[in-house]
């Protein structure tokens, strides 16, 4: 008996820990947290990987970003869609960077959709980025950021970073022809950025409906090597006027190295 009233002040205190520790709060770094990023997701498309844009309140924009909204078919070709989600009322973009970094040679893509046509509010971008904003940029852009009137390509250099260059930017207006099919390419050396677009699928200028060459000093041209990116998304956020999903088939990208 006696040894048995030893014993209670001992149980009583075990009793209590249960019961604190049962009461506790799990912590975060043991509970799934929705504040942790999940691992990028990443895809394979000619012969390079890339990493999937995923996430929300994310520029350009800014915008919402879908995991599911750039993928590659079983043909090997690179789909890039604009969606919109029901459920969360939200426009889902699509992004895609490379996970290698690119310098001087000829980058070449061949897009199939209607790049032409897009609506006001919508971009589709095919170009380099570096950073920070303002500075080691080339870009190749379908756009008529928010107004109608404007033109529908836009062809931009921007300085290498440190520099006091400017945004060197050309524009044209666009009517597809033959189809949905065209082709875009940039050659970036240390003296220049030469721009082409053409009609359909070509390795070549056959059926080229604009060019133009960025010199200095007027254009610094960027020196450090950097990722590709592609994307398709909202200007300003703003959702497509027309309220019209948009998809775009990115069937060929390639680098030929300069010599």
């Amino acid at each position: 008996m006696k040894k048995f009233l030893l014993l209670l002040p001992l149980i009583w205190t075990c009793k209590q820990d249960v019961a604190a520790f049962t009461k506790e709060k799990i912590p975060d770094s043991t509970a799934t947290s929705t504040s942790i990023p999940a691992a990028a997701t990443t895809l394979k498309f000619a012969g390079y990987t890339w990493t999937v844009k995923t996430g929300t309140g994310l520029g350009p924009g800014p915008n919402s970003w879908g995991e599911r909204n750039a993928w590659v078919d079983a043909a090997g070709l690179l789909h890039l869609k604009l969606s919109y989600n029901e459920a969360t009322s939200k426009w889902l973009c699509a992004g895609i960077t490379s996970k290698e970094n690119f310098g001087h040679g000829t980058y070449q893509w061949q897009v199939q959709g209607p790049a032409s046509t897009l609506d006001k509010n919508v971009v589709a971008g095919l170009f380099h980025y570096a950073g920070p904003d303002g500075f080691d940029e080339l870009d190749i852009e379908f756009a008529r950021w928010g107004e109608a009137a404007k033109p529908n390509v836009n062809y931009s250099v921007y300085p290498a970073a440190g520099s006091k260059g400017k945004q060197q930017r050309i524009t044209t207006e666009w009517k597809q022809s033959g189809g949905t099919a065209s082709t875009h390419r940039y050659t970036w050396t240390n003296e220049s950025v030469v721009v082409k677009s053409m009609n359909g699928f070509y390795d070549d200028d056959t059926n080229m409906f604009f060019t133009h060459t960025f010199l200095p000093p007027l254009a610094v041209i960027p020196t450090e090597k950097m990722p590709v990116k592609m994307n398709l998304w909202c200007f300003r956020g703003m959702p497509p006027s027309d309220g019209k999903e948009v998809e775009l088939v990115i069937r060929g990208f390639k680098f030929t190295p300069a010599p």
